[in-house]
């Protein structure tokens, strides 16, 4: 990826960021700030937040763990805002940004899109995955979720914009031009596309088939629990897989040649890292402990939960390949 640390002509020369930037580094860094606060708070003991009988008071030192690294993860977003907006970003090597600004937007994208749509199915009378829906014990209070989900929306769009700007800057050469102008992608390249729509059959089909009323490869407790925003959700998750198959696909065959090379390419970056990341964080969570029996995992769950994983990586494979290849050449043809 060497090729892509070379900078464009497009670079800023002043030391400050423009106004727009500014407010979107702030916007980014304050809106980190409640997350950040109740999860230290969490971790000296606190149960602000914490209804008393949620199941987060029954594992005390995997509950500090779990902060901890929530910690370290919203606290990147703040690395990252100061990052895209001080000349010294400019010089940081590519995959050191990218890598955890894929990682971001992975993670950040499934709720700004999944937590309006909770709210929307409330909205329009239909029930939502909580504990005055399911009869279950509250796991946190209702305002956190409002705090937690927002400050991660107004994070999501403040970060994604501000890597925009920065991205255009950067490397605005390699994203213009036509799909028709790529260079023919290699035979490594149309395999791992090929290879990651194959595999993409199967946990789609599963979304699809929960987000259509089946149960099956669902265990006991996550069955018995479902609410009207499950089945929006299971919908959402089959887009990200479709995104991700849809950009690389276009990128490696080359379809749609009058395509702005942008879209796959925002297709494969927003999709991989929907899909590998949450299929990641599935995974982590599904080796914890559980409650009893109907609460573990089955087996279909987590090996779809890998096998997003190994999607993801094959689609952003595929498109670091090709930006590679692209910003050897010059950028657009």
């Amino acid at each position: 990826m060497t090729q892509l640390l070379v900078p464009s002509s497009g670079l800023p020369a002043a030391d400050r960021p423009g106004r727009t930037r500014r407010v979107l580094r702030a916007v980014a860094i304050a809106s980190c700030l409640p997350y950040l606060s109740l999860k230290a708070a969490w971790i000296a003991g606190s149960h602000i937040g914490i209804p008393e009988g949620s199941a987060l008071l029954d594992h005390r030192g995997v509950m500090i763990a779990a902060n901890t690294l929530t910690v370290l993860m919203d606290a990147a977003v703040i690395v990252l805002a100061l990052l895209l907006t001080r000349p010294w970003g400019h010089r940081v090597p590519a995959w050191l940004l990218a890598l955890p600004m894929w990682a971001a937007t992975g993670l950040l994208a499934p709720i700004m899109a999944g937590f309006p749509a909770q709210l929307a199915v409330r909205a329009l009378g239909g029930s939502v995955n909580s504990a005055e829906d399911t009869g279950r014990e509250p796991f946190l209070d209702e305002w956190v979720f409002g705090v937690v989900y927002g400050g991660f929306i107004l994070q999501g769009l403040s970060l994604g914009l501000l890597f925009a700007l920065y991205a255009r800057d950067r490397w605005g050469q390699v994203w213009r031009g036509r799909v028709a102008g790529l260079a023919a992608p290699g035979r490594g390249a149309r395999l791992c596309a090929l290879a990651a729509a194959v595999l993409a059959l199967y946990p789609a089909t599963l979304r699809l088939l929960w987000a259509s009323g089946s149960t099956l490869g669902l265990n006991a407790s996550r069955a018995a629990e479902r609410t009207s925003d499950f089945y929006v959700l299971q919908a959402l998750e089959a887009c990200y897989l479709a995104a991700a198959v849809a950009g690389v696909l276009a990128l490696a065959f080359r379809w749609r040649p009058a395509l702005p090379v942008r879209v796959p390419l925002a297709l494969a970056w927003l999709g991989s890292g929907a899909v590998a990341c949450w299929g990641a964080w599935l995974l982590i969570a599904s080796l914890g402990p559980a409650g009893d029996a109907a609460e573990q995992p089955t087996t279909a769950m987590i090996l779809s939960y890998a096998v997003q994983m190994i999607i993801g990586t094959l689609v952003a494979a595929v498109g670091v390949r090709l930006l590679t290849e692209r910003a050897g050449r010059g950028g657009a043809a």
